[in-house]
């Protein structure tokens, strides 16, 4: 979730133009070093692979304060003495110690840079332990400007949780801040005010309690990202229930405040329909070991992995609003769905690189759609994507700039969606369609992927050259135009403003009756038996059409 979604401000916004007037999206094209330390796979990076984190942390909501170490294990990948470890100013890294050890450390912007002393030998695991504290930069508008967000819900108590994706999870906590690596797992122990509880990923498997203070610890024990990482710290009512999902019994469980505990019991219910309708197109939820958790947090929502955080006010819509103008985006509550949706595309399948974080949202901004074909019916489900269209700006394209931390434009919601859905259109059988998308989430399990891993694996399964398609839709801002004349019984057709090689087949009605057509570059002329009364392009395509 985290830059194209509506915000209420009196009224109901276009979501690029206020992120626009916040300069959240203004295309920067003057990188600085500091961007390629952060984007890219830096040699301090690459030797060593990440295996295991324990973020062991102290959180002082009322100094707003966070204090704390995080222990790195990691494999040698080839031999190297320097580290770079991530944390963003003004939070300090106090120091490094490996094997009792104090180690020296360089600091350079929000990167630092670990001097070993002891030799890495390939395939050795080893660890280093990193001590930090301060005062983590505050979230402005989170998730959208993220950071810690130091709130208090409406009986006065603290009520605070993280958000950073793009941001990047070193605005609090010290790691190797780069989407490629994924830690095999990770331990988080969190100390609050013994009155507060923390929920973050994964299993709870202790509470401590030390004076007047509590340590939550809680267990991930599959691959996570990350941005994934989460605190959530407040007065919090718990229920749960067991799911019987293709993968058994998942174990689901709801952290919300207080007061709003019947609230949630009632609107929380969409939960078990999202992963009836998601198991169906996506295949098994993939953190069966994690358990699923749903999380109040004091802003709209985020894909936090198995520790989905909420802020929608237990209502259906976007903030009780369709994105879409059908009045089908009414009959779910958006970031239940939404963000839900991103456990199979964000936190299973994982941009190696931000600039291609279209694979996170173009697939989660589709499943909605697939939601309400599911549960409601294919029309409704196709009503809704092509309603979304209206939000579109093609302003730039969906793909960013590679190794500097730059994801591409908003567009890669709706956008990335209408070009899925009307990649299913060209597969032509719904029941491959979803074959496919399972495929894709087993052939991807808990990996970190690239563009291209994606553009093979869909030409390979559709038996599509879609090279074209995908060059089309991802890197340019052009909508394909499907040019067309008709003198009695003759069609002339052709598609304009498109990249080389876009030879994409469609459905069109020719007086009433289907017919697919092969438009190219050139013009192709299709005759009939008899006169051409009228032509209708098939919606479900996200196309253009102009007649001559």
């Amino acid at each position: 979730m985290k830059n194209t979604y509506f915000i209420l401000i009196a009224f109901v916004l276009s979501p690029l133009l206020y992120l626009n007037a916040q300069g959240l999206l203004s295309e920067n094209t003057n990188f600085t070093k500091q961007d390629t330390i952060r984007g890219s796979i830096t040699p301090e990076r690459a030797w060593w692979d990440l295996t295991y984190y324990h973020l062991d942390i102290k959180v002082d909501p009322e100094n707003k304060f966070i204090s704390g170490k995080n222990t790195i294990t990691y494999k040698v990948l080839k031999s190297d003495s320097i580290m770079q470890i991530d944390l963003q100013s003004p939070m300090k890294l106090l120091k490094a110690i490996q094997n009792g050890k104090e180690l020296k450390v360089r600091h350079e912007g929000n990167a630092h840079f670990i001097s070993l002393v002891e030799n890495q030998n390939i395939d050795d695991i080893n660890s280093v332990e990193v001590y930090y504290e301060g005062h983590p930069r505050e979230a402005v508008n989170a998730p959208w400007d993220g950071g810690i967000s130091w709130k208090k819900d409406k009986n006065g108590k603290d009520f605070i949780a993280s958000s950073c994706q793009g941001l990047g999870a070193s605005v609090w906590w010290p790691c190797k801040d780069h989407m490629y690596d994924e830690v095999e797992g990770m331990k988080i122990s969190v100390n609050v005010p013994s009155h507060l509880t923390n929920v973050s990923n994964g299993r709870l498997i202790l509470v401590e309690r030390i004076g007047d203070t509590k340590t939550f610890h809680w267990e991930v024990k599959s691959p996570i990202n990350n941005y994934g990482v989460n605190i959530n710290i407040g007065d919090y009512a718990n229920f749960s229930e067991v799911y019987d999902g293709q993968g058994g019994n998942l174990d689901l469980d709801y952290y919300v405040l207080s007061y709003n505990l019947e609230k949630a019991k009632e609107q929380f219910k969409q939960v078990p329909m999202m992963l009836k309708a998601f198991e169906h197109w996506f295949g098994q939820y993939p953190f069966y070991r994690d358990s699923f958790k749903l999380v109040e947090a004091p802003y709209l929502g985020m894909e936090h992995q198995s520790s989905v955080t909420y802020g929608n006010g237990y209502q259906n819509g976007y903030l009780g609003n369709d994105l879409s103008g059908t009045g089908w985006g009414l009959k779910f509550d958006f970031i239940i769905i939404h963000e839900s949706g991103h456990e199979w595309f964000a936190n299973n399948i994982t941009n190696k690189d931000i600039a291609d974080m279209w694979i996170h949202e173009s697939f989660t901004a589709y499943s909605e759609s697939l939601y309400l074909d599911y549960h409601f019916g294919k029309e409704a489900g196709a009503e809704y994507v092509i309603g979304t269209r209206a939000n579109i700006q093609n302003d730039s394209p969906l793909i960013g700039q590679y190794n500097v931390n730059n994801e591409g434009s908003g567009d890669m919601y709706y956008k990335g969606a209408n070009m899925l859905h009307t990649l299913r259109q060209l597969v032509k059988d719904d029941d491959v369609w979803r074959k496919i998308l399972h495929k894709m989430n087993v052939k991807f399990y808990h990996q970190t992927v690239t563009t291209q891993q994606i553009e093979n694996f869909l030409s390979y399964e559709t038996t599509i050259d879609l090279s074209a398609f995908f060059n089309q839709y991802l890197r340019t801002t052009k909508i394909p135009v499907l040019e067309y004349s008709i003198n009695k019984k003759v069609l002339k057709y052709r598609w304009t403003n498109c990249v080389e090689g876009f030879e994409m087949p469609i459905q069109i009605k020719i007086n009433d009756e289907d017919q697919w057509i092969s438009p190219k570059a050139e013009w192709n002329t299709l005759t009939l038996d008899s006169k051409i009364e009228n032509i209708e392009v098939d919606i479900d395509f996200y196309v253009e059409t102009k007649k001559i």
